[in-house]
């Protein structure tokens, strides 16, 4: 479980945010909304906040929904919610989260917000007993440079109740309505081109960017530039790490 939760921090500090960018006033302002959508829908409702790491709204009625103590979600955060998870759906939570992440990371800017993850699980409600809820997750605001900045959840209890165990994940698609697989879409969607794949050969080879230019007949510029677009593409920070994850998922 520890590695678990490494793997997933480790995933959100990819992402760099410049604080003087950050304009919270975008949030406080639709703080009337969220509180007038638990009350319609009926819902819990939380925002993520990616850059502080913690959650930043907690609908009022966790309580009449679910049990939960409002005091210990204001003082504990987002360690109190992942108190009240059955471990077992935890470990596979934050396995699918860190997926999820990884290849949100690799979406254009404008495709970011098109999906939301949904996550059928067990929690524990007020009187101690495993219950199945329905958590979405989508991304309520980008930042300046497109960073995933917070992150909206909306909890409701499940119809699905007689399923008593593991987790249901699925993808959605808000635009299409197409639904993909959590376990396959982070691998499954990260494509390198045929010429991205050679220069990830060399590179493994430990070929500099002159010799991959040599071999290829191809400027060094370019070479540069596919260096560039396949390390943006694996979310790697350098050529061991993309390396790596290639050999990994067999991309390359």
């Amino acid at each position: 479980m520890e590695e678990a939760f490494n793997n997933y921090y480790q995933t959100i500090q990819k992402q760099i945010f410049d604080e003087s960018l950050l304009d919270y006033s975008i949030f406080e302002n639709q703080i009337p909304f969220l509180n007038q959508m638990a009350t319609i829908k009926n819902s819990g409702l939380s925002v993520f906040d990616f850059h502080k790491k913690e959650h930043i709204y907690n609908s009022y009625n966790f309580n009449d929904l679910f049990g939960y103590d409002l005091n210990k979600i204001e003082n504990e955060g987002t360690e109190y919610y992942n108190s009240r998870i059955h471990p077992d759906d935890m470990l596979t939570l934050l396995q699918n989260g860190t997926s999820l992440l990884n290849y949100y990371y690799t979406l254009p800017e404008i495709e970011r917000k098109d999906y939301k993850l949904q996550n059928d699980y067990r929690i524990l409600n007020g009187n101690n007993e495993y219950i199945r809820i329905i958590e979405q997750h989508l991304v309520l605001e980008l930042d300046a440079k497109g960073n995933i900045w917070l992150a909206l959840s909306v909890i409701d209890v499940s119809p699905n109740q007689t399923y008593s165990n593991g987790v249901i994940s699925q993808l959605v698609n808000v635009k299409t309505g197409q639904t993909e697989n959590v376990n396959e879409v982070s691998t499954n969607k990260i494509l390198l081109s045929k010429r991205e794949e050679e220069i990830l050969s060399f590179v493994k080879k430990g070929f500099l960017s002159k010799e991959i230019s040599d071999n290829l007949s191809i400027s060094i510029h370019t070479v540069n530039t596919h260096r560039q677009n396949i390390l943006k593409k694996l979310n790697a920070n350098n050529s061991f790490e993309a390396i790596e994850y290639a050999m990994k998922h067999n991309l390359a």
